[in-house]
């Protein structure tokens, strides 16, 4: 019971993270081709619509693996194998950018990279193999007497 609730809470959470990861590159991206600067001879035009694909991928992305957790969770099985990689890519892409949030943004940030990350992790370890059941010890019979 409490592994469905770990996977649809963190299939929200990726969801809501998605739409936000979206939010932030359209954003990002119109600053960049409103501001009409270039980074180096970097085209304008080239970096936001960069930006824009960018925030597409993201979201898309993130939004897989949320399907991939509500699937998880509502048929009450581990995730396949390739979608089980899929999950450990995101965890590690949240690790990682939850290490570069700290300086960039901030310990508010962090924490909820790291909230997210262990909410995957945790679906992945509950919806982890299960155990193999040990077979029973047959109860021993007497030793019959040697014929003599």
């Amino acid at each position: 019971m409490v592994r469905r609730l770990v996977a649809f809470i963190a299939a929200l959470v990726l969801a809501v993270e998605a739409v936000g990861i979206v939010i932030i590159n359209v954003v990002m991206g119109t600053v960049v081709k409103n501001q009409d600067m270039s980074l180096a001879g970097t085209d304008p035009d080239m970096m936001s619509k960069g930006t824009w694909v960018l925030g597409g991928v993201s979201g898309l992305f993130l939004l897989l693996c949320a399907v991939i957790l509500v699937l998880a969770g509502a048929r009450d099985r581990a995730p396949g194998r390739v979608a089980r990689i899929v999950l450990i890519c995101c965890a590690v892409v949240h690790g990682v950018l939850g290490a570069l949030t700290v300086g960039l943004v901030g310990w508010t940030a962090f924490v909820w990279m790291m909230v997210v990350l262990g909410l995957i992790v945790l679906a992945l370890v509950a919806y982890g193999p299960e155990p193999e059941p040990q077979p029973k010890a047959e109860p021993e019979q007497p030793a019959a007497p040697a014929p003599a």
